[in-house]
């Protein structure tokens, strides 16, 4: 027989001890890890289950309606000024150009259209980042920035993550790619009070986002991350830097080519900014538009998107901004220098020096085109200044002028030109530099068409910024000699004629007759001509003449007939300083006052809006103005021909006769207008299709200068800006109107051209009739008087 074998151990029974039990504690680790996993499976379906009904209804983001801010237009179509917290303009993914799209994939989520909305490793670092672990939070998906971006807060906890992960599931099973990329592209806040990129396009570039280039959508795709810190106008070298980075990703990921992206890096930006906005200067008028849509509105208004259409002719617009602007500029050119606005420490270090000047010229930005400016160095014979674009200008020779007082060496210290001062400078025809100052003095200007009351210009102070008090409808000042003519027109319906005679002579009106101080008016140039025709006294402009045309026609007849014209009568006492045009009037009054002796007598109301469409363009609100004929006929047809020559005769050979000299046409119309002591200045005028008053004066009145007057401050103001409206407007050929005759060349009303008219006022020895019918006799007029004055 064979020996027996030994028994072989199992591998158990030959196991170290210490062995199984490390196997037993795996198997138990393994056990409790997997319940762990299941339990915290459970718990989060359970959490999710639970969150999951609570998360916002998005299916109205299938028909995505963002907040979109009011749009006030010009008659054109030209964006005027839009209101609202968030400057958007809604434009569809199929209208968003490529180049915008591709720039935005490349740095904020190249895989969009490949993952499913989350990016996981990015939600585990920023999992780690909320522990502390890391410092990078990672990015989000675009996806996740349409559900943070629309429906929660920016707080970073691990609840809101939940959401916006949960959000983000929701929304790529409700909506397409293109649906989400379009609410993004349109959604996302990029600074400046834009929110989409259309908006930024406009906002930064002045430029429709259709229009962008390669450089330009870098620029733009780098604000989502910091609006502040990627701003190209106020962080211009940090926004820089990204855009480049961002070129190169859209290279990496073959949005573009190797040259495109070298091309685009050497491309010369031009930003948007207060000097070369290419934008209508109306914000007066878009903030008049604003309160009108409000009143009907309400908070609506500023949500909607409701695009408010004008009267405004946009051309006629900019050429009323540019004349009352250069006018006021011109008058600012004769005032003393008061100084620079202020005095800033400069380092000698430029580097240092350069942050300074930055720093002081954000508190004093440019006005339009009259820019600010340090002084580095300051001379006799020149002065240099830093622009905040770090731009070196010289100011030599004439430029030099208007500060001359404070180039010299006596100059006391608060106007002394030095290093660290704050100066204005404006740009001459020639491209030299000329030092001027911020103006004190105010104006406004407002055209109408007389046949209908559109509003076609409106500037309503001399810059929106600096003050945006409206003068064009809420100063209330006197209008002086541009208000003679509504006195006038209330004679002609006494029975005064264009020939009757005035007695220019000296006026004087006791203590014992006014009831209080003695009163003698003056003409303005203190002369006296003596017996002159009814013509020559309102083309001259001659006070004691209109003052003794009123004494005939009685003030309180006048006062209700200038009522007729659109003025308050209460603000028009009747008394005879009303002739001198001391009552208060607005320049919106003023021009549809005169529009009426324009369109033939009947009375137009100014209006502003045409028409209010929503975002889609449907019709809110459509205005048709009343013809003329329909409006009220306020004066005699044959009033307002006889009232249009004399005030024709103003412009060929009185007061205002630069306006045909310059003008080379006939059909002009209108008056100067200087109040007592020179304190406003005027001229109110018409062509037959366009009706313009200018108005200039300080907003506490003072006087402007012993030399300024309505014919040398405003009526320029007037000329330039007709000299551009009118432009291709035929001359206008008047009709004359049944009734009215012509006497040896000047026109009398049927009734009176023969006899029973007024013949003359104030001259001794007149004719019959040579008082107004119902003047009453000596004694009477001097207790009329007397109640007059009396207080």
């Amino acid at each position: 027989m064979p020996p027996p074998q030994d028994k072989q151990p199992s591998p158990a029974s030959s196991s170290p001890r210490w062995l199984r039990w490390v196997v037993r504690g795996l198997a138990w680790l393994v056990g409790l890890a997997a319940a762990g996993v299941l339990a915290g499976a459970m718990f989060i379906a359970l959490g999710l289950a639970v969150a999951y009904p609570n998360l916002p209804d998005i299916s109205e983001l299938a028909d995505y309606r963002p907040k979109l801010p009011m749009r006030v237009y010009s008659t054109e179509g030209a964006l005027l000024g839009e209101f609202g917290e968030e400057r958007r303009n809604l434009t569809p993914i199929q209208d968003i150009p490529p180049v915008m799209t591709n720039a935005v994939l490349a740095i904020e989520d190249a895989r969009f259209f490949q993952h499913g909305g989350v990016d996981y490793k990015g939600v585990l670092r920023a999992a780690l980042a909320n522990l502390g672990r890391v410092k990078s939070q990672g990015a989000s998906t675009i996806t996740m920035q349409v559900a943070r971006n629309v429906y929660l807060s920016s707080e970073k906890t691990f609840t809101r993550k939940i959401y916006e992960i949960l959000l983000t599931f929701k929304l790529e099973h409700l909506l397409t790619k293109n649906q989400i990329l379009e609410i993004y592209m349109n959604q996302i806040y990029l600074g400046n009070r834009a929110y989409g990129f259309a908006a930024a396009s406009e906002t930064y570039f002045g430029k429709p986002l259709k229009n962008i280039s390669i450089a330009e959508a870098a620029m733009l795709a780098g604000l989502p991350k910091a609006p502040s810190a990627y701003n190209p106008i106020s962080n211009p070298k940090r926004a820089r830097m990204r855009q480049l980075y961002i070129i190169e990703r859209m290279q990496e990921n073959g949005f573009i080519t190797a040259e495109e992206a070298a091309d685009a890096k050497q491309e010369d930006l031009k930003l948007r900014s207060s000097t070369n906005s290419t934008r209508i200067h109306a914000e007066y008028v878009a903030e008049m538009a604003r309160q009108l849509v409000f009143a009907q509105y309400g908070n609506e208004a500023y949500t909607r998107g409701l695009n408010v259409y004008t009267t405004l002719n946009a051309g006629e617009q900019e050429a009323a901004y540019t004349a009352l602007r250069k006018g006021i500029m011109d008058y600012e050119r004769r005032q003393h220098y008061r100084g620079p606005e202020r005095f800033a420490a400069l380092p000698t270090d430029p580097a240092q020096a350069e942050d300074v000047i930055d720093d002081v010229l954000a508190g004093h930005p440019d006005n339009g085109d009259v820019l600010a400016a340090v002084v580095l160095e300051a001379g006799s014979k020149k002065i240099v200044a830093a622009r905040a674009d770090g731009e070196l200008i010289e100011i030599t020779g004439d430029g030099l002028k208007p500060a001359q007082s404070g180039l010299s060496d006596k100059a006391p210290p608060n106007i002394k030109l030095r290093r660290g001062a704050v100066i204005r400078v404006v740009q001459t025809p020639k491209k030299t530099w000329e030092i001027t100052q911020l103006p004190e003095v105010e104006g406004a200007f407002v055209a109408v068409d007389p046949r209908t009351g559109a509003i076609r210009a409106l500037v309503g102070g001399f810059d929106f910024d600096k003050n945006k008090f409206n003068h064009v409808t809420q100063a209330w000042r006197q209008p002086g000699s541009s208000f003679k003519p509504f006195i006038y027109s209330a004679a002609l319906e006494k029975g005064f004629t264009p020939a009757t005679i005035v007695n220019d002579a000296p006026l004087f009106f006791s203590a014992g007759v006014t009831g209080g101080q003695p009163w003698e008016p003056k003409n303005y140039d203190g002369k006296y001509d003596g017996p002159m025709t009814l013509r020559t006294g309102l083309a001259r402009s001659k006070n004691v003449v209109s003052i003794r045309v009123l004494q005939s026609v009685g003030p309180k007849t006048a006062q209700d007939w200038v009522a007729r014209f659109g003025f308050d009568a209460d603000k028009h006492p009747p008394y005879l300083t009303m002739a001198l045009g001391a009552g208060s009037v607005t320049p919106m009054q003023m021009v549809a006052a005169y529009s009426v002796f324009a369109n033939g007598g009947y009375r137009v109301n100014p209006y502003l809006i045409t028409r209010i469409t929503d975002h889609k363009g449907r019709i809110l609100s459509d205005v048709q103005p009343p013809a003329i004929g329909d409006t009220p006929r306020v004066i005699d047809t044959r009033n307002a021909f006889v009232m249009d020559s004399l005030l024709q005769e103003v412009t060929r050979s009185g007061t205002a006769a630069r306006a045909q000299a310059t003008l080379k046409r006939p059909d002009l119309y209108g008056k100067t207008g200087t109040t007592n002591d020179a304190v406003d200045a005027w001229f109110a005028g018409f062509q037959p299709t366009l009706a313009a008053v200018t108005w200039i004066g300080y907003d506490t009145p003072r006087n402007l200068g012993s030399r300024e007057t309505g014919g040398g401050l405003s009526l320029p103001v007037w000329i330039s800006f007709m000299d551009r409206a009118l432009k291709g407007v035929p001359v206008a050929e008047p009709t004359v109107p049944p009734g009215l005759v012509n006497v040896s060349g000047e026109w009398f009303y049927e009734e009176y051209a023969r006899s029973g008219g007024v013949a003359s006022v104030g001259v001794e020895g007149g004719a019959p009739g040579s008082q107004a019918p119902g003047t009453p006799p000596p004694t009477e007029e001097r207790n009329r008087i007397l109640d007059l004055f009396r207080n």
